[in-house]
């Protein structure tokens, strides 16, 4: 998410967000810490209310989190080793060469991006690492695709434009420094076993359901989630849900 003026989708749900997103994968944070020149300072830009602070405080010493929105910084609680600054990701207020690594969490789509990376080349040490992910379409079971495809259907639309650079992977980003080989990365996706709720909460959580909500005073949650719930059959029982990862790493020289 970006700085003054930035396009909000999140604080009104702000506490949604917090509880219903997956959290990503100890290994993705493993990988990260292992190509950066050092486990030191870490800068977790655009953080929302901490969902990857809390895996970079397990392997950096300290992990400086930004974001513009308080209401989502106010969700993230307290994380050791963790301070967090309400603060836009293109105008940060780290020092000159001061981190061993960028990292932006299914956030870097929200930013100016042109602002953001030449922050990136001044707050970064000589071999610093930045490193941006997300993670795309949620996949479940194939007794659950038709209802839950009728429900992204109704909601396709209500989309912020800046979805689409998700949906192609940031393929077309013009990402400073040179390519880090992500050909040792141990995991390329995130795997949960939610129950049903766990999941509708999650599609609450969307920015899309809050705008289509907005625009025509229906929730499309609540409207698909009798179908999805009778695809799913018993509600406490979990099922298996993925979420395919995609990471871009660069260093500086």
């Amino acid at each position: 998410m970006s700085g003054a003026g930035f396009s909000d989708h999140f604080s009104a749900v702000a506490s949604q967000y917090a509880t219903a997103r997956p959290e990503y994968p100890q290994a993705l944070f493993a990988w990260i810490a292992g190509i950066a020149p050092a486990n030191g300072r870490v800068w977790d830009a655009g953080c929302g209310s901490g969902q990857a602070s809390r895996g970079l405080a397990e392997v950096f010493d300290d992990v400086f989190a930004t974001d513009p929105s308080a209401s989502q910084i106010a969700q993230a609680g307290r994380i050791d080793k963790v301070r967090f600054a309400v603060e836009p990701s293109e105008c940060c207020s780290l020092g000159d060469a001061s981190v061993d690594a960028v990292c932006v969490a299914q956030a870097l789509h929200w930013f100016d991006r042109p602002a953001f990376f030449a922050e990136c080349a001044r707050v970064l040490k000589p071999g610093g690492v930045l490193v941006a992910w997300g993670y795309q379409d949620i996949e479940v079971p194939e007794p659950l695709r038709e209802a839950v495809g009728a429900f992204s259907a109704r909601i396709r639309d209500a989309w912020p434009a800046e979805r689409h650079l998700v949906d192609r992977a940031y393929v077309d980003f013009a990402f400073p420094f040179g390519a880090i080989d992500t050909g040792t990365l141990p995991v390329r996706e995130i795997v949960v076993d939610w129950p049903l709720m766990r999941m509708l909460d999650y599609f609450s959580s969307y920015s899309a359901v809050k705008r289509y909500r907005e625009a025509h005073s229906i929730d499309p949650v609540a409207v698909h989630g009798w179908a999805i719930a009778e695809a799913w059959g018993d509600s406490s029982k979990p099922q298996r849900l993925r979420w395919p990862l995609f990471v871009h790493a660069r260093r500086k020289t």
